[in-house]
């Protein structure tokens, strides 16, 4: 039987639908403080036991930090937690992020490529730090990095950074003044190409699936060509369902899902418990005939 539940965007309605039978409910993207997420992986887990997930992939941005902890409260909370990562790369000069899923953890070739991430987002968060250096706030990156958990701090955590000192209200405003696309603090960094990317996940044993499609602000026919592109690369999954997508959304993704013969995935890419259009769990209703990409996990999930 289906759960439906309402999901408020910012904007607008769209009902969501946990696709899963009760009490099965599978969230494949999600952060913590080990990236540009508000809560530590363990909060993060209790939050998604509240919410009733009994499958969950912690994705944090090119880092496995979390998931030690992660795995600790997962026992405590009978979650099962599918080794994650949300990798960024490059595809004709567009950012785009791949989420790695069921990977070997502990391959030491795929740690060493994180390292070298973390270190571009090292470089990145120096960088925000100097064209933010007019705004005369001691100790940013200090801040930045408290706010995110000790980790490389992201614009989210420079934002808030930027409130905590009263130089804006907001995290809104903060992007909209500082941080966001086109301002001063919007630092671009060097990732690597997607095909790369891709050859990480698969060459660690995991399944690359490309993340939330709709996010990147592609014209369909530039979207038709990174999902080719992403296959061509031996990419095998694809968000169909996230956060902040119509129906005409989904049903665009399935027929691109379909004709380019990949694995249907699935996320909520929550953040912030501050965000409820994109909360643990709440995710739309897949539409039938497609493959799930958690049939295809070394321990496949079925119900």
């Amino acid at each position: 039987m289906l759960v439906t539940i309402m999901q408020q965007q910012p904007t607008q309605q769209h009902d969501a639908t946990i696709p899963q039978q009760s009490p099965l409910c599978i969230d494949l993207h999600c952060h913590s403080t080990a990236s540009d997420g508000a809560l530590s992986p363990a909060d993060l887990l209790a939050r998604a036991h509240e919410k009733g997930v009994s499958h969950l992939a912690l994705t944090d941005h090119d880092t496995l930090n979390g998931l030690r902890s992660a795995r600790l409260a997962a026992q405590d909370y009978n979650i099962e937690l599918i080794s994650g990562v949300e990798l960024s790369c490059a595809w004709r000069s567009h950012t785009i992020h791949i989420v790695g899923l069921d990977f070997a953890e502990d391959d030491p070739q795929f740690l060493a490529r994180l390292q070298q991430q973390n270190a571009n987002r090292h470089a990145r968060a120096g960088a925000i730090v100097e064209r933010l250096a007019r705004l005369k706030v001691d100790n940013l990156l200090e801040h930045a990095t408290k706010h995110a958990g000790g980790d490389v701090p992201g614009r989210p955590h420079f934002a808030q950074a930027l409130v905590d000192a009263g130089v804006v209200k907001n995290i809104a405003q903060a992007f909209k003044r500082h941080l966001g696309a086109g301002k001063p603090g919007d630092v671009k960094a060097y990732w690597p190409e997607l095909e790369e990317v891709v050859r990480w996940v698969n060459d660690a044993g995991g399944i690359a699936v490309l993340a939330h499609p709709r996010k990147y602000d592609l014209s369909a026919t530039k979207l038709r060509a990174l999902v080719a592109d992403f296959r061509r690369a031996a990419g095998r999954g694809m968000e169909l369902c996230s956060p902040g997508q119509t129906a005409s959304d989904v049903n665009f993704l399935a027929q691109l899902c379909q004709s380019e013969g990949l694995w249907a995935s699935q996320g909520s890419d929550f953040h912030t418990p501050k965000a409820p259009w994109a909360e643990l769990g709440r995710i739309q209703k897949m539409p039938e005939g497609l493959s799930p990409v958690w049939h295809h996990f070394k321990q496949p999930i079925a119900f």
